[in-house]
């Protein structure tokens, strides 16, 4: 089975690239060892975030980071014999999250998410999935005044930036979002991002869509992938696949198959996890709300509330430990009525990302015809259609949207 390009990874950011170039007329094949948006995408808070200019970093306040080295912290937990190993990406987060980092990942992430809601939603029309996507925006709430003061970064750069934004105080809150508790300082609106009510709805639905091109989705396994006179071969459960052009879109495992070709980033997987519950006494929300100081968001799902959890820093492949979760449970029954558990038992996600909170987007630095396509953190869902929007026209050797020096693997040295 000969294509034009192979895509490994098969979440939002990688299925949106195999659909980008189908687009352009490109024969791919998108291959992952399971289905379509059943990983990473699947477990994600379905926010397509526009005012995302604050990359997760460490914080500078010298409470917060003493509640972190003794794992008090709900937004935040390790596994302690896991912490010598991640401590160096650690500090590498750390330097940078001072003021340079900061305005250098907002200049670069505006530059994307400006235009990530119109790319999902023209892909999501193409792919009669539009009824999915929710124009409610939504909240982030504090529940005091340093809470509220300590995202100022955030409001500044939204102003600089020209992103829409509503500081509610708490009457304002309260007609707004009416079954939370009266516990709250103040909110900020954000109207500009949009929702969908079932993400993983939406990334098979490109999926579909990709398919339906003439696209070729296959079960495999990455670590196969070889590189024999000019073509790279990949074995699926229906046969091996080749095309002259491979794209890695495998988040949380691209590392696994990068140290094969001498390719070396800093790179840390972050985990996370939600559960969905019912809400009492009728109970609901219009929109998702962030409660900034505790770490958690909660959304309305079409299976539920879906609480999702801060970071965890584990082994990416450790058993699961919600503790976050059991920490959380209390703390946002007592914002919002939350009913009964409806999933058996709490869902376990891995978030890929580097220290400059930036993706890589562009070629594979010193390996011929591979384009890398990961990194993306906490917003793979915002900007999967973008990223492989860009993945596809400089595959096809268009001039690119958006520059892409800023996530170019060479930022990090490249090959060792």
């Amino acid at each position: 089975m000969t294509h034009d390009v192979i895509v490994l990874g098969a979440g939002m950011v990688g299925t949106s690239a195999a659909l980008q170039l189908t687009e352009k007329g490109r024969r791919v094949a998108l291959i992952d060892r399971r289905g379509i948006g059943e990983e990473t995408s699947f477990g994600n808070a379905g926010v397509i975030e526009r005012e995302g200019l604050v990359p997760v970093g460490i914080p500078r306040d010298i409470v917060r980071l003493f509640r972190y080295a003794l794992n008090l912290a709900p937004e935040a937990n390790y596994h302690v014999g896991f912490l010598p190993k991640i401590a160096p990406w650690l500090w590498k987060l750390f330097e940078a999250s001072d003021k340079a980092g900061i305005e250098a990942f907002a200049r670069a992430t505006d530059a994307l998410s400006r235009f990530a809601i119109v790319e999902h939603r023209r892909l999501a029309a193409a792919a009669n999935v539009s009824d999915q996507f929710r124009e409610t925006g939504w909240l982030r709430v504090y529940r005091t005044p340093k809470g509220l003061a300590g995202e100022s970064d955030l409001h500044e750069l939204a102003d600089r930036f020209g992103i829409e934004h509503r500081l509610l105080d708490r009457d304002a809150l309260h007609a707004f979002e009416p079954d939370l508790a009266r516990i709250l300082h103040a909110g900020v609106f954000w109207p500009e991002t949009q929702t969908v009510a079932w993400p993983e709805a939406v990334t098979k639905a490109y999926g579909d869509r990709f398919e339906a091109l003439g696209g070729q989705f296959s079960r495999g396994d990455a670590r196969s992938l070889r590189r024999v006179d000019e073509r790279w071969f990949v074995t699926t459960e229906t046969g091996a696949v080749s095309a002259p052009t491979v794209v890695v879109a495998l988040g949380p495992w691209s590392n696994d198959l990068l140290d094969r070709f001498d390719l070396s980033f800093p790179f840390a997987v972050k985990r996370g996890y939600h559960m969905h519950f019912a809400a009492e006494r009728g109970a609901r929300l219009a929109r998702p709300i962030v409660d900034v100081e505790m770490g958690y968001c909660l959304t309305p799902m079409a299976k539920g509330y879906r609480l999702t959890t801060g970071v965890e820093f584990a082994h990416r492949d450790a058993d699961p430990t919600p503790r976050q979760l059991e920490q959380l449970k209390p703390i946002a029954r007592d914002l919002f009525p939350l009913g009964a558990e409806l999933d058996p038992e709490p869902w376990l996600g891995r978030r890929p990302a580097l220290p400059d909170g930036l993706p890589i987007i562009g070629p594979a630095p010193g390996v011929p015809n591979m384009w890398l396509d990961f990194g993306h953190g906490h917003l793979g869902f915002t900007l999967g259609p973008i990223s492989g929007r860009l993945i596809a026209e400089g595959i096809v050797g268009e001039p690119t949207l958006v520059d892409l020096t800023p996530f170019r693997a060479e930022r990090f040295g490249g090959q060792r």
